[in-house]
């Protein structure tokens, strides 16, 4: 089996060009071909009282920012990467959870009791954080972008392919042939989004420890090791 050195990134831009930087500093021949594109969505937006926002996406974050110039409400944000858009979007008042959807709800649930709190997110989020978070605040879901899928082809010659979220794999998992997958590795952001790649007969498929592009990376190891 061949070394990993050419990675298929299938991010939608501009997260995908963030992530071939990052695979080009660490020696990988990044192959950026995204399996979905970011459309912001026309949203009727109403903060009378709202006491706080949360996003679980930098796409969450940049598409509210374009919607709304409000930057006094405080920011929950699911995780270090979404914190630093918020605050690269101007936020001044930003806390952020440990990565999940479960962490995020679990610090509201500690932080933001009995707060009404407008969660910024794609039309088809990928876990329902209102539920998550149960009676302890008062979420109200507010879809500002979503996902569509690209239909690009794969690039002709890849060795890993990095899947950055659920919905990249699903879309991966329909349009990639089961020759396609032979002797190539997936490496994925969660158990779940590698569970949606079964019918491809991946050399191996791996997940990340958490949610996040640095774990994400981690999974993947340095460029040469052999699969």
């Amino acid at each position: 089996m061949s070394a990993i050195a050419r990675v298929w990134v299938t991010r939608a831009r501009p997260g995908a060009d963030r992530t071939a930087r990052r695979l080009s500093a660490e020696g990988f021949e990044p192959l950026v071909a995204p399996l979905l594109e970011i459309h912001a969505l026309p949203a009727a937006l109403d903060l009378s009282g709202v006491q706080a926002l949360a996003f679980t996406s930098v796409n969450g974050v940049a598409a509210f920012a374009a919607l709304s110039g409000t930057r006094t409400l405080p920011v929950l944000a699911v995780g270090e990467a979404t914190a630093r858009a918020a605050r690269d979007a101007g936020f001044a008042i930003i806390s952020s959870a440990d990565g999940d959807l479960a962490d995020l709800a679990a610090m509201i649930r500690a932080e933001a009791r009995d707060l009404t709190i407008v969660h910024a997110c794609a039309a088809e989020p990928a876990g329902d954080l209102r539920a998550a978070v149960g009676d302890a605040a008062r979420i109200r879901t507010l879809p500002v972008y979503e996902a569509r899928e690209t239909g690009v082809a794969a690039p002709g010659a890849w060795d890993a392919v990095l899947i950055h979220s659920p919905r990249a794999g699903r879309a991966l998992a329909a349009s990639l042939s089961p020759k396609a997958a032979e002797g190539r590795v997936a490496v994925t952001i969660s158990p779940a989004t590698a569970a949606s790649l079964e019918r491809l007969p991946f050399a191996e498929v791996r997940f990340a420890a958490a949610p996040t592009e640095d774990a994400l990376l981690a999974a993947l190891g340095k460029p040469g090791v052999s699969v």
